[in-house]
């Protein structure tokens, strides 16, 4: 398969830091909480990169289950993140702007034999987009300013 171009696009709203991104004709809300100058409306941009990465891993598990003759019951991810505002916020500029660690724990159940989880598991580690591009992307900006 050729290499594939995915595009969204994201709006500021014009009401404080809510915006709306939109791809594919599917939208979503992102806003920040009150403490960080929001209004509480959506999820944050950081808030989201956690659910992509976690849905990321739960398309992985469900697509790839089959191959590892898993059978699948229930499967989640729990993650969380340490992130230091100060450094968005340029409070400190010493402090990185990004999470400085992302955990997460994968909870499976299924009948099928732990080999067969534990192979599954390595698969989503070894395949996951989202997980990949976490590791190492090179982000190009390309400004157009309309005046």
């Amino acid at each position: 398969m050729a290499k594939t171009t995915f595009s969204a696009t994201v709006r500021w709203s014009g009401e404080g830091l809510y915006c709306e991104g939109e791809a594919r004709g599917f939208k979503v809300a992102v806003d920040e909480p009150e403490e960080l100058g929001g209004k509480n409306k959506a999820m944050n941009p950081v808030e989201l990169l956690l659910c992509s990465l976690g849905g990321c891993m739960s398309i992985c598990a469900a697509a790839f289950a089959p191959a590892c003759h898993v059978e699948l019951k229930d499967f989640r991810v729990e993650l969380e993140g340490d992130l230091d505002p100060d450094g968005f916020l340029g409070k400190n500029r010493e402090v990185r702007k990004g999470y400085q660690e992302i955990r997460y724990r994968i909870y499976i159940e299924s009948p099928s034999p732990e080999s067969n989880i534990k192979r599954l598991l390595d698969l989503i580690e070894e395949r996951c987009p989202v997980s990949d591009t976490l590791k190492g992307v090179k982000v190009v900006r390309v400004t157009d300013v309309n005046k």
